[in-house]
């Protein structure tokens, strides 16, 4: 799911890209490389548990030895455990040998072999299996509350009655349905619950009396996970699922107990933790991620760093004063995001009141009234207060009220007595200057992050040690020593060009003075100066503009793009509206009527030249171009494009790259020996992701799918297909594909346009999909794709089925891996581990056909590994073919000199997605509506009426003119 790549999905991670010399290093794999330290350790137990104490704490941010990089505990052995010897991993596979083949999940064929032999250090760290069983109850909660203010403090008085005291020691709950525990409990199990509020002595007259009952749902087998971690072939098909979720809630009761949980299995700790300013009133906390990971013979805990927004805390007159400056004499208020994201605590009853923060009022508490029966009718908020509870207003004129209640039903309450308590997440979208501040923030080394997870990570975590309860209750222990795993560095692919020479260097190369391999042709163009503000030409005979184009047009000259010879029609628009309309409709009638008036027919190629990114001018001039008119357009910043010589002519190539690639030409191959995994038969490669709305889209918008697929041998064109799905109700977006048969019907037929004949074999990469919809996506796109086959059976085709064969592969970035390098030798210069880093063995899956990649290079921060999941296979892979075959592929992408982190195919169906949010960015952009306050019904039917709205917004989709193009490049 790719959700909008780039902005807060809430939580930051290590950053991509850099080129670095390549050193040299030791080859063995269980060869150390360390200069001096402590003896190696000597095992106890199952597996790789070891006690011994963790390495020194080094300088904060990195720091260099000599001018290299600093490595995490490099003075100290990393030793590889014996569990993950060559001999052990044989065994594996050829026990695999007695289970029946089958296409879905397939089991591991092998472990890859190519590349050079490294040992690499890993965020895993090894956990020791209870003895069992484990019992697993459910509760349920009399009179029922939905509300989860209610539940999570019913809980927190459970934990509190004598009845449930005696158990703490060894049992977790989720706080909802779910209990686990050590031992079994007394059945029945009724515990009675007086309800009172925090800051209360004890239960008002009258208050409801809450009985929580725990019942005995199923006995967990501990066994069975034994079975699994060992490689048992009759434990293959097994669910151990039920297992480690219940000892993730006993690993992860101490942080939610102490911490604030954000999405799945992260964690944060404000009350503790320092703050990083992103703006007025946002701040950034780094927080961490835990969750059990089974891995061969090895039951392990991932530990990671993440880092996402919060609110400021403190008193809420402080958080609107600081906005002051920019009411204009208004009433003060917060940013409309930032009131959706606050929940505030009022005192003023005797006890903690925690209330969300429905609106903020436009009036003062002494110019706002209401009915109150109690004083005899009509009373201002002020006098209220005043009257009630004897509280006399320091900001009775000057700050407006606060609605804690609903719209139909408001109940006001003075600023000044509402706190923002700590630890509540910022639920809109960063802007652009807070988003970059998050990843200077984010963006640190590994060693920073390495010693973050092993320091201050296992203690807010409580995995200690000693490891804290309740999980130590269950029988548990976690070492706290980082993982050593094996793993290889893959060789880098050579590249061709048709002129010159592309020397692969750090996996990134220069392309000054290459030609393209195909160079496209452009037929007509014209120049777009959009005049936006902040103008850096002065119209269209500022000599610097033509010679920005005379450059540009040289550059695609001499790169093999064939260009109508002189300048090409240059159109400025005039001064434009600012924002005369909530979406800049006037000014984008401008922007066409210019381009139109300075062509005597619609061009092939409009180059926009801009001053800065607008967030209605940039999708609203792509969707012209895409959807409404049907030519390619391709943006150039001016801040860039004018800037110094060198640098303009980098920029320029790069965006001569996707001219290129947009118009149909091949910028660069692979040697022919890089491709032979795919070239031994006629195969398409097709890359499928969705994206989401996200923060500030009106509730209802659709999501949006693409499927990408190769048209040709050389697998550089990937056109696309794209459509809207209604996204899922309730909290989950809806992952799956609903007209993908369709989709796929579109690519197949355009491929067999261009080669005359279908494909044999087709490679699906599928980006966004999390490890618990894999068996979503065999059952329900699988079924698409072969009912896609289905659809081209025809007659005219021939007497036999089309039916090629297929594989399924899923691409994973939202994972929480991290892979270190033991020495410097084997880092590069900013001590990340270097591109073709593959990882199969350590810490990947049991039975699954599974590995993590790195092929790109880290620019900044600690750099992230692809994980790749083959989740169906008829093409019978081998752990090499697809290993260095997916480590050659990620050299093939079009508008970069790089390798990337994701496969092209699947970067690309991305792209497509982001697209594709241009076309509806009046509904994913500043939702001004609001359905707070509204019942259910009306909730839905007027996110009916948005989805219908972008139906018809959307239309046909793609310009006929663009669908066989790379127009989304």
């Amino acid at each position: 799911m790719s959700q909008q790549r780039g902005q807060n999905r809430g939580g930051f991670r290590g950053g991509r890209g850099g080129p670095g010399p390549r050193g040299g290093g030791p080859p063995s794999s269980t060869s150390s490389g360390a200069r001096g330290g402590a003896p190696p350790f000597v095992p106890r137990g199952r597996g790789d548990f070891r006690g011994a104490p963790r390495g020194g704490s080094g300088p904060p941010r990195g720091g260099s030895r000599g001018g290299g990089p600093v490595i995490f505990q490099e003075n100290i052995p990393a030793v590889i455990p014996p569990r993950l010897s060559d001999a052990n991993h044989a065994r594996l596979i050829q026990s695999f040998g007695q289970i029946e083949r089958d296409p879905a999940r397939p089991l591991r064929p092998g472990y890859g072999t190519a590349g050079r032999a490294i040992t690499l250090r890993a965020n895993f760290f090894p956990l020791r299996v209870p003895a069992g069983p484990l019992f697993d109850y459910t509760i349920e909660i009399k009179p029922k509350t939905d509300i989860n203010r209610l539940k999570a403090r019913i809980f927190t008085l459970l934990e509190e009655s004598p009845a449930c005291r005696p158990f703490l020691g060894h049992i977790a709950h989720d706080r909802s349905q779910r209990l686990i525990s050590a031992r079994a409990l007394p059945q029945p199990l009724d515990v009675v619950v007086p309800f009172c509020e925090e800051g209360e002595n004890a239960p008002r007259p009258g208050a409801i009396v809450y009985t929580v009952s725990i019942k005995l749902d199923k006995v967990l087998d501990v066994t069975e996970l034994t079975r699994h971690l060992s490689g048992d072939p009759s434990a293959a098909r097994n669910n151990i699922q039920p297992l480690i979720s219940a000892l993730n809630l006993a690993m992860q009761q101490h942080a939610a107990r102490t911490g604030v949980r954000l999405g799945n299995n992260r964690y944060f700790f404000p009350a503790s933790s320092q703050s990083f300013p992103l703006s007025t009133g946002i701040i950034a906390f780094q927080g961490f991620y835990m969750s059990v990971r089974p891995t061969y013979g090895q039951l392990m805990v991932n530990v990671s760093n993440c880092m996402t927004a919060f609110v400021q805390p403190g008193m809420l007159d402080q958080a609107l004063l600081a906005f002051s400056a920019n009411s204009r004499g208004a009433m003060p208020t917060l940013p409309k995001n930032m009131v959706k994201s606050i929940k505030v605590t009022m005192t003023h009853l005797g006890y903690k009141m925690r209330k969300a923060m429905h609106a903020i009022g436009t009036k003062s508490a002494r110019n706002t009234f209401f009915d109150c029966e109690e004083f005899g009718g009509k009373i201002s908020v002020e006098n209220y207060f005043k009257r009630k509870y004897g509280i006399s207003l320091n900001h009775p004129t000057d700050l407006p009220v606060i609605n804690v209640g609903s719209a139909r039903r408001a109940v006001w309450v003075p600023a000044e007595l509402c706190e923002i308590e700590a630890g509540q997440p910022y639920r809109g979208k960063l802007n652009d200057k807070e988003t970059a501040s998050m990843i200077k923030i984010a963006c640190n080394p590994p060693r920073f992050n390495a010693e973050a997870i092993t320091g201050e990570g296992f203690a807010a975590l409580g995995l200690g040690p000693p490891l804290r309860p309740p999980a130590n209750g269950f029988g548990m222990e976690v070492n706290p020593e980082m993982a050593v795993v094996p793993g290889r560095e893959l060789t880098q692919p050579q590249l061709t060009y048709s002129r010159g020479n592309a020397r692969v260097q750090n996996a990134s190369w220069n392309i000054m003075d290459v030609k393209f391999h195909r160079g496209a042709v452009v037929q007509s163009w014209c120049v777009l100066v959009v005049r936006d503000g902040y103008e850096m030409l002065q119209g269209q005979d500022d000599p610097r503009l033509k010679e920005l184009v005379a450059r540009f047009r040289a550059k695609l000259v001499n790169s093999g793009v064939r260009v109508p010879e002189g300048l090409p029609p240059l159109a400025v628009t005039p001064p434009l509206q600012q924002y005369q309309d909530d979406s800049r409709k006037a000014a984008l009638v401008e922007i066409k009527q210019s381009i139109m008036g300075a062509v005597k027919q619609k061009p092939q190629l409009v180059l926009v030249l801009l001053s800065h990114r607008d967030n209605f001018i940039y999708p609203g001039i792509k969707r012209m171009g895409d959807v409404d008119m049907g030519f390619h357009t391709i943006h150039m910043q001016l801040s860039k494009a004018l800037g110094d010589e060198r640098k303009q002519d980098q920029y320029l190539s790069n965006i001569a790259l996707k001219v290129n690639s947009k118009l149909g030409g091949i910028n660069h191959l692979l040697e022919p020996n890089a491709m032979r995994w795919l070239t031994k038969q006629k195969t398409m490669m097709v890359g499928i992701d969705v994206t989401h709305p996200g923060p500030g889209s009106r509730e209802g918008s659709p999501s949006i799918a693409a499927v990408v697929a190769s048209v040709d041998d050389d697998f550089v064109q990937f056109p696309a297909s794209m459509r809207i799905q209604r996204p899922k109700q309730g909290k989950e977006a809806k992952e799956m594909l609903s007209e993908l048969r369709d989709m796929l019907v579109e690519r197949l037929l355009l491929y067999e346009k261009k080669n005359r004949a279908l494909p044999q074999r087709i490679i699906v990469f599928r980006d966004g999909v999390s490890e618990g919809q894999f068996d979503d996506v065999v059952k329900e796109e699988k079924a698409q794709i072969i009912e896609a086959f289905q659809k081209l059976s025809t007659k005219e085709r021939g007497p036999r089925p089309y039916r090629p064969t297929f594989a399924i592969v899923i691409c994973g970035k939202r994972h929480h891996a991290r892979f270190y390098p033991i020495t410097s030798d084997l880092a590069d210069r900013n001590g990340n581990t270097r591109p073709g880093t593959v990882v199969d063995k350590g810490v990947t899956a049991v039975f699954d056909f599974d590995f993590y990649l790195q092929a790109h290079a880290g620019l900044q921060g600690t750099v992230k590994a692809t994980h790749y999941t083959v989740v169906y296979d008829e093409l019978n892979l081998t752990a090499d073919e697809i290993q260095q075959g997916s480590n050659n592929f990620s050299y093939l992408y079009a508008r970069a000199t790089k390798a990337v982190s994701l496969i092209p195919a699947a970067y690309y169906a991305d792209l497509a997605c982001e697209r594709g949010r241009c076309y509806l960015n009046d509904f994913l952009v500043d939702d001004k509506t609001t359905t707070s306050g509204r019942s259910k019904a009306d909730r839905d039917e007027e996110k009916d009426r948005v989805f219908e709205a972008a139906r018809k917004a959307w239309g046909e989709g793609i310009h006929p003119n663009m669908r066989e193009s790379m127009f989304y490049i």
